[in-house]
């Protein structure tokens, strides 16, 4: 009964929040209202789990699933807050095979095109802004030189991307501060 009740009460939180931060006052909520955690240990949680590498609700979810139920209450508790993620982008798949072949679907996808080739130009911009440029606001020519280089090796050379995060990474070693 209880693996249930951590599948539910993570899915009505992967349902009604929109990840990240916006997570922990409903799983500080769920976690107290079943009295499964105290305050200080759901705050322990959230903060082992911004420690950890992947995603924040999912990191809580096998967390405190953990701490509730052992390895059977991760799978549970985990399974609850990816369920609306995968329903969605089943039911979104599902929609997108059914409509592809109609008119205004390839409209649609016509349209959006441009606005992600925006969207990206703009990254890149904003990450140019950042990443070559120093702490006094000049331009940092040994960060530039390594961003054409990498940029040469991945699209002329077609060096794999790691190989050249690597040396990309030795690289700056040397030529910034």
């Amino acid at each position: 009964m209880i693996l249930l009740e951590l599948f539910w009460s993570f899915c009505k939180i992967g349902f009604t929040s929109f990840g990240g931060l916006s997570m922990v006052p409903l799983i500080n909520s769920e976690m107290l209202s079943h009295g499964w955690m105290t305050l200080s240990e759901v705050s322990d949680i959230v903060a082992i789990a911004e420690m950890t590498p992947g995603p924040l609700g999912l990191n809580c979810a096998t967390f405190a699933g953990t701490r509730v139920a052992g390895l059977a209450g991760a799978v549970s508790a985990s399974l609850g807050v990816l369920s609306p993620t995968l329903l969605i982008c089943a039911a979104a798949a599902v929609m997108f095979e059914k409509f592809r072949e109609s008119d205004f679907m390839k409209k649609v996808m016509y349209g959006i095109r441009p606005a992600c080739l925006g969207l990206i130009i703009a990254v890149v911009c904003s990450l140019t802004a950042t990443n070559y440029t120093n702490a006094a606001g000049s331009i940092s020519y040994g960060a530039a030189l390594i961003g054409v280089a990498a940029t040469v090796l991945l699209l002329k050379f077609k060096v794999s991307i790691p190989k050249v995060i690597l040396l990309s990474a030795v690289l700056g070693l040397f030529l910034t501060r």
